[in-house]
C-alpha cells in the first residue's frame, strides 16, 4: 500500500498456536451438552449434536472432529485453545460467543449465527460457510484462508488485523462495519454486495480496485458515459 509517496506496510494478523493436551473422551464426560457446562480437555468423534443446549458452556483445549452442529444452541459459549475440524451443521447457534485461539479447519456449515461475536486469534481454513451471520461481531487477528464464503453478512462489525487469504468471498455485506489493517488483496475471489463504502481501513490489490470501480462509482454517484 502506497500512502503518500511512501510504501506502507500492512500488519499481519497473529494466528492462533493451538497445542492440545492429552485428551480425554467426551463420552467419559458424562452427559451431553448442557447449559452453562464446562468442559476442559475433550475430544469429540463424529458426535451427533444435534438440537442440543450448551448456551454459555466453555470449551478449553477441547477438539470437535467431524460433529454435526444442527441447530445447536451455543449462544454465549466460551471456546478457548480449541480446533473445530471437519464440523458440520445448519443453523448453529453462536451469537455472543467468545472464541479465543481456535482453529476451524474445513467446516461445512450454513446460517451458522455469530452476531455479536467476538473472535480473537482465530483462524478458518478450508471448507465452505454459507450465509454467515457476523453482524456487530468483533473480530480481531482472524484469518481466512483457502475458504468460501457465500454472503457473508460482516454489517456493523469491527475487524481488526483480518486477512482473506487464497479464499472465495461473494455477496459479502460489509455495511456500516469499521476496518483496521483488514487485508483483501489475496482473496482468489471478491465480491461485495453492499458496504463498498466501508472499505476505509482494507486494503485491495489494482485488479481488485479495477473490478470495485461500478461499485464505488455508484456509491460517489458518479456516472460513467462512454
Amino acid at each position: 500500500m502506497v500512502r503518500n509517496g511512501q510504501q506502507q506496510t500492512v500488519k499481519a494478523a497473529r494466528r492462533p498456536e493451538v497445542r492440545l493436551p492429552e485428551l480425554r473422551a467426551w463420552e467419559d464426560a458424562g452427559p451431553g451438552l448442557e447449559p452453562d457446562g464446562d468442559y476442559d480437555g475433550l475430544e469429540l468423534v463424529e458426535a451427533d449434536l444435534t438440537g442440543g443446549d450448551g448456551r454459555g458452556a466453555r470449551f478449553m483445549d477441547c477438539a470437535l472432529r467431524r460433529c454435526v452442529l444442527d441447530e445447536t444452541g451455543l449462544a454465549k459459549a466460551r471456546i478457548l485453545d480449541s480446533v473445530l475440524d471437519g464440523v458440520r451443521g445448519v443453523g448453529t447457534d453462536l451469537s455472543g460467543a467468545s472464541l479465543r485461539d481456535v482453529e476451524l479447519l474445513d467446516a461445512r456449515l450454513g446460517g451458522v449465527q455469530l452476531h455479536g461475536a467476538v473472535l480473537e486469534r482465530v483462524l478458518v481454513r478450508g471448507g465452505k460457510i454459507d450465509y454467515l451471520n457476523l453482524r456487530t461481531a468483533r473480530l480481531k487477528d482472524v484469518v481466512f484462508e483457502g475458504c468460501v464464503l457465500v454472503e457473508p453478512d460482516f454489517g456493523g462489525a469491527v475487524l481488526e488485523r483480518v486477512e482473506f487469504r487464497d479464499c472465495v468471498v461473494r455477496g459479502a455485506d460489509f455495511s456500516g462495519a469499521r476496518m483496521t489493517e483488514v487485508d483483501l488483496r489475496e482473496a482468489s475471489e471478491l465480491g461485495i454486495a453492499r458496504g463498498v463504502d466501508a472499505l476505509a481501513g482494507a486494503v485491495i490489490s489494482p485488479a481488485q480496485l479495477f473490478d470495485l470501480a461500478p461499485a464505488l462509482a455508484a456509491q460517489l454517484g458518479l456516472r460513467v458515459v462512454p
